[in-house]
């Protein structure tokens, strides 16, 4: 009986929106507008926190090891200790050699000049901390520096600090943003459909004058805002799906040669699961709330 009547709710709900496909087409595009706009966003947001946090990653601590650190083993405790600091990704371990000989790739010019100190190597012992936020970084550098056996240790300066602030208020810029389009996505979908429901308010009150209940009044429009929200949310998804894959594509998944795109899948799933969640929740809320609007007025 009661999935006889779901049904019932259902199929009304079809007919009402074929009996009235105007104003659905009207509130489907409403839908379909704002949710391109929230999927674009979406995509700049996701993809600038993703850059964000690749750029963050690739920030690292030099910690330099004292000269008298000679004891393999303590290297090796010295290490362990930092590799189980909040906030850090892994640890590499460099001689001084090996330090000196990274010098000599990086400045190939100047390596008949710096050959001549290779005897009397200058370089220390040094631990590469690859960081898994760079907001941890002064507190993963302020909990190094104080373990015994470390003489000091190159962050950057205060041009890096700089750089993750930027970043991450880049990250929670895009965020913000994100939701407020969504709140503007709901309220002019919900405007929109208030409108539609608010052209058939003579058809609630003749179903509220013959007995009908609530219940049975507010199912067929909340079908018909589900019904609504999905058929404003399919191009949107489209939209999103086949423009960020040409873009990927096209840019092979990099930006300005090094920094990575988020890959194309499961994000583009993900980001059409959302905005089809987005249209049905905001069609089916933009009906209850103007129909019960109605069956009040009508008591």
């Amino acid at each position: 009986m009661i999935f006889r009547r779901f049904l019932r709710h259902i199929k009304e709900g079809f007919i009402g929106v074929k009996r009235h496909f105007g104003m659905a087409i009207s509130s489907a595009s409403a839908v379909m507008i704002t949710l391109t706009m929230v999927g674009v966003f979406g995509i700049l947001a996701v993809n600038m926190a993703y850059l964000s946090k690749e750029i963050e990653q690739s920030i690292s601590l030099v910690a330099m090891i004292n000269y008298d650190v000679q004891d393999l083993s303590q290297v090796a405790t010295m290490r362990k200790t930092i590799e189980g600091m909040n906030g850090v990704d892994r640890v590499e371990y460099r001689t001084k050699d090996q330090e000196f000989d990274f010098y000599n790739e990086q400045y190939p010019d100047m390596i008949e000049f710096s050959e001549l100190y290779r005897e009397d190597n200058p370089f220390h012992d040094t631990f590469i901390i690859y960081l898994k936020d760079g907001v941890a970084l002064a507190d993963v550098r302020n909990e190094v520096i104080k373990i015994n056996g470390i003489d000091s240790i190159e962050d950057g300066g205060s041009n890096t600090y700089t750089l993750i602030n930027v970043l991450h208020s880049a990250r929670l810029a895009g965020g913000v943003l994100v939701i407020a389009l969504v709140v503007l996505a709901v309220y002019l979908i919900y405007n929109t459909i208030k409108v539609t429901i608010a052209t058939r308010k003579d058809e609630i009150i003749i179903m509220r004058n013959v007995g009908a209940k609530n219940g049975y009044i507010r199912a067929p429009f909340l079908v018909e805002g589900v019904i609504i929200g999905i058929l404003g949310s399919i191009l949107p998804i489209a939209i999103v799906i086949y423009g960020y894959s040409r873009l990927f594509e096209m840019t092979s998944g990099v930006v300005a040669g090094v920094l990575s795109l988020v890959p194309i899948m499961p994000f583009v799933v993900f980001l059409g699961v959302v905005l089809l969640c987005i249209g049905v929740l905001v069609g089916f809320l933009g009906s209850y709330i103007s129909v019960c609007k109605y069956l009040r007025l009508t008591r």
